[in-house]
């Protein structure tokens, strides 16, 4: 009488092994198997990036990371669910832990979405000038949530990505060529063609102001106690502070040099009497 309950017991232990074991070895049969699609998804997924010449090094690595994690949790919750485990409530487990987790790092993620974007839309490179975030500065270099810059002060600015790929960029070095806009005040007695002589001559003396194009002197406003003389040499981004602070010196000299006065205000004298 006993032998019978043991022989069902057997049997159900074999039936239930049977089952299992079959699952376990169909998981690890997907297992393999997926691990090879992924491998030849990747490599053909590198190889699209690498067609692209324009793509940053590190936005490619990220790239293919990032994919190969998605395509790697899509196969595991595949063999979770060829081993009778509900999926439906561990995708919802993952989904509030990746909410959670979001929120708990919404300015991370925002810099991280700005530095991608950046990368991709490249709105600067290493080595460029650009002014972004009440900063001026060459960009040192760009990473996944920051971008570094060289102020001209030699201060490194670290900008977030996220505030600086929703706002506003100039980028001085991108066309090549920069207008160096200054403004000199001469007396009202000046002659008009000899103060814009002299003007020109401040700014062709110099070999950094570019000849093309054409640096140039217009008249731009009849001030107070100044004729005001808008003074236009080009630069190279590498040199413009060079030719900024040249021109304004030699403006001074050769204005000098021909007897124009640049006005300011004169002390008056006061006399006493007895």
């Amino acid at each position: 009488m006993q032998a019978e309950p043991n022989k069902e017991l057997m049997d159900i232990v074999i039936e239930k092994g049977i089952e299992y074991g079959t699952k376990i070895l169909l998981a690890i049969v997907i297992w393999i198997v997926g691990k090879f699609i992924i491998n030849q998804l990747m490599k053909v997924f590198k190889k699209i990036l690498q067609k692209n010449k324009n793509m940053d090094e590190t936005l490619e690595k990220f790239l293919t990371n990032l994919v190969r994690s998605i395509l790697l949790v899509l196969l595991i919750i595949a063999i979770l669910g060829q081993l009778g485990i509900d999926t439906a409530s561990f995708a919802a487990i993952l989904a509030a832990a990746g909410l959670a987790i979001g929120m708990a790092l919404q300015g991370s993620l925002s810099n991280f979405a700005g530095g991608v974007l950046i990368m991709l839309f490249k709105p600067f490179k290493v080595g460029d000038l650009i002014e972004a975030q009440g900063e001026v500065g060459v960009v040192k270099e760009i990473q996944i949530f920051t971008t570094q810059l060289a102020t001209p002060g030699n201060k490194l600015a670290i900008l977030p990505n996220g505030a600086l790929s929703n706002g506003n960029i100039k980028n001085y070095t991108e066309l090549g060529q920069l207008r160096v806009d200054l403004t000199i005040g001469v007396s009202y007695d000046a002659d008009i063609k000899q103060t814009k002589e002299v003007l020109m001559k401040a700014m062709t003396s110099q070999e950094n102001v570019l000849k093309d194009p054409a640096p140039t002197v217009n008249m731009g406003e009849l001030a107070d106690s100044s004729v005001n003389y808008e003074v236009r040499p080009w630069a190279t981004p590498d040199n413009y502070w060079d030719v900024y602070f040249q021109t304004i010196e030699n403006c001074k000299i050769e204005l000098d040099k021909a007897g124009i006065e640049i006005p300011y205000p004169h002390g008056v004298e006061i006399q006493r009497e007895g």
